[in-house]
């Protein structure tokens, strides 16, 4: 069974950063795509940031500038350096790692979700 785990979220003033980790477990065989999502009570899910296994990397346009997405494929991690954060960027954050190879084939898996909020 693959589990994605999150880590680094909290309440911080505008202007503040935070760094968010999210490390992959089981039997994996490969992870190519990473990323970051975020939602907001009674929205959709959006893309944040994402990273391919070989460090090419897209992000919302909201984020550009301010966060940068980063990986390490030894230990299956992938991180969220967040800078510059404002009120709007309060939301749930969610890793995910879509088509993760391992024992059960194909699966798409995502974390539980970790809260970031920001004052002003």
């Amino acid at each position: 069974q693959v589990q994605l785990v999150e880590s680094g979220g909290g309440l911080v003033q505008a202007g503040g950063s935070l760094r968010l980790s999210c490390a992959a477990s089981g039997s994996i065989f490969s992870i190519n795509t990473m990323g970051w999502y975020r939602q907001a009570p009674g929205k959709q899910r959006e893309l944040v940031a994402e990273i391919s296994s070989s460090g090419s990397t897209n992000y919302v346009d909201s984020v550009k500038g301010r966060f940068t997405i980063s990986r390490d494929n030894a230990k299956n991690t992938v991180y969220l350096q967040m800078n510059s954060l404002k009120p709007e960027d309060t939301d749930v954050y969610y890793c995910k790692a879509p088509r993760v190879l391992s024992r059960n084939g194909y699966c798409d898996y995502w974390g539980q979700g970790t809260q970031v909020t920001v004052s002003s």
